[in-house]
């Protein structure tokens, strides 16, 4: 049952929370009043819709802003505290409080540049010493900052220079000694003494210099040079490692690495590993392979087999090596790291999917197989170890029921390949499920599986309208709504959950890769970071992430804007847990902004509802009638 337009209470305001804390430079204001009347900010009365509904949007001062809304003889007081990005320089002979750089403990190889940063006072002389060797650090009066990935939404993420007093940096490189002696410095900052302390480890030590007094303070994190002679081998523990472009979580994905995968760690920083092929990986998904050389492989012949809706790629290799993944419009070029070929032959008989497979040794130890495809559209794919063997399998397209399968001669179930579902129990195809119109049994869809997920649930309520009524409700109730009209067209119909129940998003991608639906859409309501101006920013949106999913994503987002007459948020590559799935073309949907205060009213109006449902599932019944 969908919630009233009308307010509730005389006076609300859901966003944003009580002594709420943001570093944004404006706020917006969503609540809801009964339509009769004015409500005042500060004074001031402010833009509603019919409903009574409001999103104003304020600037914010360093500080604590103070708001006071106020409704005939209703009041409410908001408090808001925008924080300081720009760190203050110290007063006085000191650092700024945490401000050294290295912070965790670093390793890198030898002749790879080192760096380190502080805050200190103006005009103060600043340098680290590194065991004998001395490092000035420069003064930086400017710096080029970059706003966070959100900001994209606003329109906000042009670079900003900001001025920087008290940031101090400077870089040197380091090299590994010989086994015994003592300690020597170039003058060019460059370690070249007969060896390093028992671990190769140093300790920075800071040192500021003002008006003739001197302070030393040692950094949090220590410097060590790898031996190239010695470097640790791990081994990839997670199902899928995830493989990073720096040392964090800010740093972009790579491809997964799959489990069993094996490499020399160049680099660490804190509990990050940079691996031998580039890619970072925490040490938590990962263990140390105790006397193990760094990984290299040979590969010489190459053989594949079907599987029920695949074909099935086999790498025999001598160690699992790391591997990435690069999807183009009619290709799929598979990279094998630290991998040399002695091929001759391949064996790669006709497939439904696959034209042909080529190959090339990019570099002594790196080697690419490019699979040409017979089909632009991609269905999916999946990696795995078999002991050492690499396996790729490739999903053909999905078969409309009544279709003649694809399966070969000789091809057999799969039965050694289960991807766990952690805390969650699979979800199976609505039992209430039955095609009710006969004409629409030879749709394009007809026993087609798809997979819908009502984003949210249970504890986690996702945006709020002006009302208080939660993105978790409309999304569960448009997602059954959906789910009805693709069963009248023929579809065979999964949901990630049924009720208004916590899923995990490891869980419902889990489900995705369980099920191998056909597609995966995750439906969406939408809000905006604190800058944003949520009055004048609505629109349907579309993400996706994988070249696979974009087809569907921008087919799918136009058809909705074009039939629905809604207003155009845009389509986007995004890095979400929902378009990340590799074994189905996966897409998410934001459907329109909850907290738009005009377009919440299109959102729980029932008549839109339905349209917007037979919409998604019209697109959807559309888009797999051009596949060719």
């Amino acid at each position: 049952m969908v919630r009233p337009v009308r307010a509730a209470q005389p006076l609300s305001v859901v966003y944003p929370p009580a002594n709420h804390q943001t570093v944004a430079d404006r706020i917006f204001l969503v609540g809801t009043a009964p339509p009769a009347g004015k409500v005042l900010v500060n004074g001031k009365p402010i833009e509603r819709s019919r409903a009574g509904h409001f999103a104003p949007s304020f600037p914010l001062q360093v500080g604590e802003n103070a708001f006071t809304l106020q409704y005939q003889n209703q009041q409410v007081q908001l408090k808001v505290q925008r924080q300081d990005t720009t760190p203050a320089p110290p007063v006085g002979l000191a650092f700024g409080k945490d401000s050294l750089i290295p912070n965790v403990d670093i390793a890198r190889m030898p002749g790879e540049l080192v760096c380190f940063s502080a805050i200190a006072p103006p005009n103060a002389t600043v340098s680290v010493q590194l065991g004998n060797d001395y490092i000035r650090l420069s003064p930086q009066l400017q710096q080029i900052q970059l706003p966070a990935n959100s900001a994209l939404l606003t329109g906000r993420n042009q670079p900003q220079s900001q001025a920087s007093v008290g940031k101090y940096q400077g870089c040197t490189t380091l090299s590994v000694p010989s086994s015994a002696g003592t300690m020597r410095y170039n003058s060019d900052n460059t370690i070249t003494g007969d060896t390093l302390p028992a671990e190769n480890t140093l300790q920075p030590q800071f040192q500021l210099v003002l008006n003739g007094q001197t302070i030393t303070q040692p950094s949090p994190g220590k410097v060590a040079v790898l031996s190239p002679a010695q470097l640790q081998v791990i081994e990839v523990t997670a199902n899928e490692g995830v493989a990073r472009t720096g040392a964090s979580t800010d740093y972009s994905r790579l491809t997964p690495l799959p489990k069993g995968t094996r490499a020399a760690v160049t680099g660490k920083e804190g509990e990050w590993l940079r691996l031998d092929y580039g890619g970072w990986i925490n040490s938590k998904e990962t263990r140390t392979i105790p006397g193990a050389i760094p990984p290299r492989s040979l590969i010489r012949s190459v053989s594949a087999r079907r599987v029920p809706g695949a074909t099935e790629i086999v790498f025999p290799l001598q160690v699992p090596v790391p591997v990435s993944i690069k999807q183009g419009d009619r290709t799929l070029t598979l990279t094998l790291y630290n991998t040399t070929a002695q091929t001759d032959t391949i064996r790669f008989d006709d497939d439904p999917m696959i034209a042909r497979l080529d190959w090339q040794q990019v570099t002594p130890d790196r080697l690419e197989y490019i699979f040409n495809l017979k089909s632009q559209q991609q269905w999916g794919y999946k990696l795995r170890y078999e002991g050492t063997s690499l396996v790729l399998t490739l999903r053909h397209a999905p078969k409309r029921a009544g279709e003649q399968g694809s399966r070969g001669a000789g091809e057999q179930e799969r039965s050694n390949y289960q991807l766990p579902i952690t805390n969650y129990q699979l979800p199976i195809q609505n039992p209430k499920s039955k095609i009710q119109n006969p004409k629409l049994i030879d749709s394009p869809i007809t026993g087609i599986k798809i997979l819908l997920d009502p984003g949210h649930g249970g504890k986690e309520s996702g945006a709020l309208g002006p009302t208080g009524y939660p993105e978790k409700e409309i999304n569960l109730l448009i997602s059954k709504l959906v789910r009805e009209q693709l069963e009248q067209r023929g579809a065979t119909v999964y949901m990630t959950r049924e009720e208004d129940v916590y899923l995990s998003l490891p869980d419902r991608v889990a489900i995705i890769d369980k099920i191998e639906p056909a597609i995966a859409i995750s439906l969406h309501y939408n809000a905006l970071p604190d800058a944003g101006d949520a009055m004048k920013t609505k629109g349907l949106s579309a993400f996706w992430y994988h070249p696979q999913a974009h087809d569907l994503a921008i087919f799918l987002h136009n058809y909705l804007v074009k039939n629905l007459n809604r207003p155009d948020y845009g389509l986007y590559w995004n890095n979400l847990a929902l378009t990340r799935p590799a074994s189905a073309p996966s897409i998410l949907l934001e459907l329109g902004f909850m907290i738009n205060p005009y377009e919440f009213e299109w959102i729980v109006n029932s008549q839109s509802q339905q349209q917007l449902a037979s919409a998604i599932a019209q697109g959807i019944t559309q888009w797999f009638s051009n596949i060719k």
